[in-house]
């Protein structure tokens, strides 16, 4: 730290106001029990600067140069020439002042004053005190400054996670509305009555595709609605090619889980998925037990697509949403097996999930 950059007046004037007392300080030990005041006033007044000066070199150079970069032996090699230079100069004092101001009069001498040892003491008490101080208000304001560093690269991360998560939410394939958009335009031209409960179901689920996914959690039971809706739009496109067998259990208003976590596998199904004498066959079931979800989700596929093979992007999107809202705190595993592809989802302590998801909120 360099000193001359932190001078103003008020560092100034409280560096004065602290010498100030410092000097009162020794006039009143070395004035103690004697009646040579102008003795303990030179005596003071020529300890005093000898006391200024070592404190900031050791405060200002030795400290920050050696000792706070960890060059301890440095540190105590140059501790130790200033401990001898400070012994020379009190005892040049003590002499000086006994020569001048006492007329070699050892008898008239302040006891105070006498004792080497003692004036040495006092001037490293007072250079130990002032450097213990600073060492804790550099030690202070180090910490301040990590933890402020610390808060800024949380925050930072905070947000990137934010920005991919909303990037991921947002990967539902426009073939879906593509595709569901052209079926509304069919069933327009033949005026067709299902075409206002179609787009009424369309509607719901853009709803829930592009404003609820920027909250932090949201409704299990909504999200199976919304499966739900998703799969009669599909209905209403497959006509007669399309078996799905869904499956669900009692799910509670309570339970939250992030929000677009299970239509992506859906999505997938149907965009992948193959007919498969003569039908596009998809199989849905979602279990809750004991703060526990269980998805599992299967499809018609033929061998030579190789689109599901290794999940396909939809399915590593799925998985970097999973390590970004369960980080290890769930299972994903898919298969093909006998024209059929399964991908399963577990993910436990759902509760526990949802306490972190509101605190990053």
């Amino acid at each position: 730290m360099n000193f001359w950059k932190k001078i103003n007046f008020k560092t100034i004037l409280f560096h004065s106001l602290f010498w100030v007392a410092v000097w009162f300080f020794f006039f009143y030990f070395f004035s103690y029990n004697s009646d040579k005041v102008d003795y303990a006033l030179w005596f003071s007044s020529g300890l005093l600067p000898l006391t200024i000066g070592v404190t900031y070199f050791v405060n200002y150079r030795l400290i920050p140069r050696y000792l706070l970069a960890k060059r301890y032996w440095k540190f105590a090699l140059y501790s130790f020439y200033t401990f001898v230079y400070i012994s020379y100069v009190i005892s040049l004092l003590i002499y000086t002042c006994l020569i001048l101001v006492l007329k070699f009069n050892l008898n008239e001498m302040p006891p105070m004053s006498k004792n080497f040892f003692f004036v040495l003491l006092l001037v490293i008490i007072v250079v130990g005190v002032i450097s213990f101080v600073s060492i804790l208000n550099q030690s202070f304001k180090t910490a301040t400054a990590n933890k402020e560093l610390q808060n800024k690269i949380l925050e930072t991360q905070l947000q990137l996670k934010e920005q991919e998560l909303l990037y991921l939410k947002r990967q539902i394939h426009p073939h879906f509305l593509f595709n569901t958009l052209n079926t509304i335009y069919g069933f327009a031209l033949k005026q067709s009555k299902q075409t206002p409960d179609i787009i009424l179901k369309l509607s719901n689920l853009l709803d829930y595709i592009l404003y609820q996914v920027n909250k932090p959690l949201v409704s299990l039971k909504e999200e199976v609605l919304h499966i739900q809706e998703y799969i009669e739009l599909e209905k209403v496109r497959f006509q007669d090619t399309l078996k799905v067998d869904f499956q669900s259990s009692e799910v509670k208003e309570e339970i939250q889980v992030a929000p677009m976590l299970l239509i992506p596998f859906v999505e997938n199904a149907f965009k992948h998925g193959n007919l498969v004498d003569g039908f596009l066959q998809i199989k849905i079931e979602v279990q809750v037990d004991n703060d526990c979800l269980e998805f599992e989700i299967a499809n018609s596929f033929i061998n030579e697509d190789n689109a599901h093979k290794n999940g396909g992007l939809g399915l590593l999107n799925i998985r970097k949403r999973l390590d970004l809202n369960y980080p290890r705190n769930y299972e994903l595993t898919h298969e093909i097996k006998e024209n059929w592809y399964r991908a399963k989802l577990v993910i436990c302590d759902l509760a526990k999930n949802e306490q972190s998801n509101r605190k990053d909120e």
